[in-house]
């Protein structure tokens, strides 16, 4: 059995459709609240469904898991409750770790991009504590992320239990089905199909970067179908452990997708720009680019999905279809 914490989300639920398809019974850890985020999981239904106040009795039964992919967590980038961010990015994460190590179970956890900040101490995956006390989060919830990464390294450092096999994933920018309840974290693929759909221009942010023009701005834009390979990947491989970039290794600009989405949906190519809004100025990533050196010196060898055959799946396969879920 196979425990997916936060496994009703974007990137858990299509981990768990790909584990259901392959025969593994499963434990979600998560809400389905009322905004239905269940759909998610309408045709995977999970072996056992465990909501995160309910995790640590959970744990207590000692219950037979194979692995633990934790990747539940408070993921806005705006958020500002510190407190409870911390809590549930930070000690859940500390006490799954202490848990797995204690029962040798292989723990994969979700780490994120949002850990480099500007980018101005590079993209480099390494655990090492002397790069990773280098990096500057631009957020709360990237701080959160770069906090774990930060324990792990220290108790790693002094020797400390841990589990026989872990991973952390730094997550780019993901896009894909089943991410429909994130609300304004929703990937701007999504958003941009909205808008194009209903016949207007796709709308982008204009720089407020000196040297990058409106519509320049790069991310490291990966399909979730790849990020689901890459953590399929890590169950399946003995004796990996460390921390790992989750993205393609090729930044494409915003006004690429914007296009790639318009000629998917078989719009008019049409781009407004729009000022950034102002909670956004000071934590907004330019520019992010994967290197992704570490993962296949590790032996991932798959090629990702190009920016346009990615969108062109998400648009035609999922968002103008009547059912849009995996």
């Amino acid at each position: 059995m196979i425990m997916v914490t936060g496994g009703a989300g974007f990137i858990g639920s299509n981990l768990h459709a790909a584990l259901a398809g392959r025969g593994c019974e499963t434990v979600v850890v998560d809400r389905l609240g009322v905004e239905g985020k269940w759909r998610n999981l309408a045709k995977h239904p999970p072996t056992r469904l465990v909501a995160p106040e309910a995790l640590d009795s959970y744990l207590g039964s000692n219950p037979p898991l194979q692995a633990v992919f934790h990747l539940g967590a408070i993921s806005d980038t705006t958020a500002a409750d510190a407190d409870l961010t911390w809590a549930t990015n930070v000690e859940l994460s500390s006490r799954l770790w202490e848990w797995c190590a204690a029962g040798e179970i292989p723990l994969f956890y979700a780490s994120s991009a949002a850990t480099y900040g500007d980018g101005s101490a590079g993209f480099d995956d390494a655990a090492a504590l002397g790069y990773l006390t280098r990096l500057r989060p631009l957020n709360l919830y990237g701080w959160t992320k770069h906090v774990f990464d930060l324990r792990a390294a220290r108790w790693l450092t002094a020797g400390a239990a841990h589990p026989p096999r872990w991973a952390g994933f730094k997550f780019f920018n993901v896009y894909g089905p089943n991410e429909y309840h994130k609300k304004s974290m929703i990937s701007v693929v999504k958003i941009k199909y909205d808008e194009v759909a209903a016949g207007g221009a796709a709308r982008l942010f204009r720089s407020n970067v000196p040297g990058i023009a409106d519509g320049m701005q790069a991310r490291d834009f990966i399909w979730v179908g790849d990020v689901v390979d890459v953590l399929l990947w890590a169950l399946e491989t003995d004796g990996l452990s460390g921390l790992f970039n989750v993205g393609t290794g090729q930044p494409r600009t915003y006004r690429d997708l914007a296009l790639a989405v318009c000629k998917a949906a078989g719009a008019e190519r049409r781009i407004e720009y729009v000022d950034m809004p102002q909670n956004l100025r000071g934590q907004y990533q330019s520019f992010t680019q994967a290197n992704i050196t570490r993962l296949r010196s590790a032996g991932y060898t798959t090629q990702f999905t190009t920016l346009e055959e990615g969108v062109r799946r998400y648009v035609q396969d999922f968002l103008m279809q009547s059912d849009p879920f995996v």
